[in-house]
């Protein structure tokens, strides 16, 4: 087992979680032991998501994977306490079911989730957004241990968002809070995917990255900066910028103790995080910034996985149910 340094654990004895992280092309799960003061990864894979020809029965059939992976790796690592699910995008927190999900193909709006997974497994189950999960992993085992305070963003298809105040992650009525990438930073700019116009995202998102860098994807986009290329530079620079506008109102609002940011773009490292800190000092002017730290995420693609299984202990530990 890898052991990672935890926080806000209570003595007890070791138990063991799963969390499921639903991507379009990979499903990822990972068994976390939780004790106390660590967590310890236990186990993890993945497998190609099962998206069959016919759309109307693609949620049917991921939702079954979900349920066959989870009760091997249960059957493999177990016994195991809780089951957490992370989802990218948006689902209802009282039923376990799913209402859009923009990336991953099907009719997923009303679908249930949660319960058939529970009825797999016999296990309580609990539905996370992947960027709080992303999130969530980050503060309990990654870049931002100990921290009190948080915002995250994860970069990719889209910018994904998590808001953490007080060591908990704040998820509002419905779980939607913590969309920081569809906050306005300009009222007449492009349109983004979810209907408003100039959304921090529709300036972030990979394809505007590999854009403004004169590449055909965001990965290619880094290398090129890596590598000295002028527009590419350039490009991670506009982008840095609007990514500073928006952290730079969540400072404002919230103070956080750090800023976790994570996904693809994000190994472009300084080139991408100096004008993030520029642009931070020039609009976060109400908080003292040498208190507030800007660092990447630790924990790579199984954040979701990790953080969907921390999320679902957490829940268990409540006693909420399969939401």
């Amino acid at each position: 087992m890898t052991t990672i340094d935890g926080s806000r654990e209570t003595p007890g004895p070791a138990t063991r979680h799963l969390g499921l992280d639903l991507g379009g092309t990979n499903l990822k799960w990972a068994v976390l032991e939780r004790s106390v003061g660590t967590w310890a990864m236990v186990a993890r894979d993945q497998a190609r998501t099962r998206i069959v020809p016919d759309a109307d029965r693609v949620p049917d059939a991921i939702v079954a994977q979900m349920g066959e992976l989870a009760v091997a790796a249960i059957d493999a690592w177990g016994p195991v306490a809780s089951v957490g699910i992370g989802v990218p995008g948006l689902y209802d927190p009282a039923t376990g079911a799913t209402r859009f999900l923009p990336n991953v193909p099907g009719r997923w709006a009303g679908h249930p989730v949660g319960a058939p997974v529970m009825a797999a497994t016999g296990l309580p189950v609990s539905l996370i957004n992947d960027a709080r999960a992303f999130g969530l992993a980050e503060l309990r085992l990654g870049a931002a241990r100990g921290a009190s305070t948080m915002i995250g963003l994860a970069l990719g298809t889209g910018v994904g968002g998590v808001v953490i105040v007080n060591g908990e992650v704040h998820f509002g009525h419905d779980g939607t809070a913590g969309e920081i990438g569809h906050q306005t930073i300009d009222p007449d700019g492009p349109w983004c995917g979810c209907g408003n116009r100039g959304c921090l995202e529709a300036y972030a998102r990979a394809d505007q990255v590999a854009a403004a860098c004169g590449t055909a994807t965001a990965e290619e986009a880094v290398r090129a900066a890596q590598a000295g290329d002028a527009r590419a530079l350039g490009g991670l620079a506009d982008v840095g910028r609007y990514l500073g506008i928006g952290i730079a109102s969540m400072i404002n609002i919230i103070s956080p103790d750090v800023i976790v940011i994570g996904g693809g773009v994000a190994a472009a490292g300084e080139l991408l995080f100096a004008p993030i800190r520029a642009e931070i000092a020039r609009r976060a002017t109400m908080t003292p910034l040498d208190r507030v730290t800007l660092v990447p995420a630790e924990l790579g693609v199984w954040a979701g996985a990790y953080g969907a299984a921390v999320h679902g202990s957490d829940r268990a530990a409540r006693g909420a149910g399969a939401a």
